[in-house]
């Protein structure tokens, strides 16, 4: 027996409807999942060559470097969920790729946001503190701090690695899902097993790993603003606008499915009803986060066009690359109106 009542928090699975509308709707979601895996990882795989293998080791590269490594490994399982899709929720794969393909979507999930907040917190210690920052942020701190980020994020999956499974259906078709069989002798306890568990694990995924970190994020740039505008350091919003798109795509991309989900598990029945139509959309718009950055570390790096006459890797490149020369001139600057304030 199966227990799962609520709608899916990790927005792998779909809600599939026998309506025209629901199959109309269906077909432009495979196409643009289709198209964000094509774009994801051609994208991401050219933003690991240039940080990877043409950068200098620094911070901000390596921290780039660690988000297209999470989209990257997204972009490798859409392949299953498309097919899962095109299959009407019908898992062909087995039960290790059940687990391994979902735990790869829920780290992405945290990664993503973990990443993308380190990212506003390193650049506002930049602007606030950039002696401090000078001599004390190097690339091997950053190191422990991703790795930290990526044991947390396992931690915080383990659930979901601990209760996915492949079950089967009255029809005899396999799904991948949670299931708490083992886990509870009667239906009634794997009913109390199965809410638990949702209302955890939505728990953790919309305060944990949305709701800290994004006002983490507006603290960062709350500071960084107030900084910029009293110093006026003009050239200090330059590096500021790829981690802006980044942090903001991101919200808009993944704050309509975190609020289904939550909405999903927490709400009445009526609640569920209304809401479950925008599922299948919030996840593939959530999806699609993911392919965004490469793009957007293209268009937002300074003379854009001066680059479009040069490769694709070069424009990344240059857009990626931490201005040490901008960090030196900001120490020199804060030195300097040190220096004029003195009586």
């Amino acid at each position: 027996m199966d227990i799962n009542f609520s709608i899916p928090q990790n927005g792998s699975e779909m809600v599939f409807h026998d309506s025209t509308t629901s199959r109309v709707i269906w077909i432009f979601l495979v196409v643009i999942l289709s198209i964000t895996f094509v774009l994801g990882v051609l994208g991401n795989g050219l933003v690991i060559y240039v940080t990877g293998f043409r950068m200098v080791r620094t911070v901000t590269t390596i921290c780039y470097l660690n988000l297209a490594l999470s989209d990257f490994s997204y972009m490798a399982s859409l392949p299953f969920q498309i097919i899962s899709i095109v299959m009407n929720g019908e898992w062909l794969f087995g039960w290790f790729l059940c687990k391994f393909v979902h735990v790869i979507i829920n780290i992405n999930i945290f990664q993503s946001i973990f990443l993308i907040t380190f990212i506003a917190m390193d650049r506002c210690i930049c602007v606030l503190n950039p002696v401090w920052a000078q001599n004390h942020r190097t690339v091997s701190l950053a190191r422990k701090v991703i790795v930290a980020a990526w044991i947390l994020v396992l931690l915080l999956i383990f659930p979901h690695f601990i209760f996915l499974t492949t079950v089967r259906d009255e029809r005899g078709k396999v799904h991948c899902r949670s299931n708490f069989e083992s886990w509870a002798a009667t239906p009634e306890e794997q009913i109390m097993v199965s809410m638990t568990v949702s209302l955890i694990s939505i728990a953790i995924n919309f305060i944990i790993g949305f709701s800290i970190p994004m006002i983490f994020i507006v603290i960062c740039y709350g500071l960084m603003a107030a900084k910029i505008g009293r110093r006026g350091f003009v050239n200090s919003s330059r590096p500021l606008r790829v981690l802006t798109a980044v942090a903001f795509s991101f919200f808009i991309c993944w704050f309509p499915s975190q609020l289904i989900f939550l909405l999903g598990n927490i709400g009445n029945n009526e609640t569920r009803n209304n809401i479950h139509i925008w599922v299948n959309p919030a996840s593939t718009l959530a999806s699609f986060n993911s392919c965004l950055n490469p793009m957007l570390y293209v268009f937002l790096g300074q003379q854009f066009r001066e680059r479009l006459i040069h490769s694709l890797s070069a424009s990344l490149e240059r857009a990626l690359r931490e201005d040490l020369v901008l960090n030196s001139d900001k120490v020199r600057n804060l030195s300097s109106h040190t220096e004029d304030s003195k009586p």
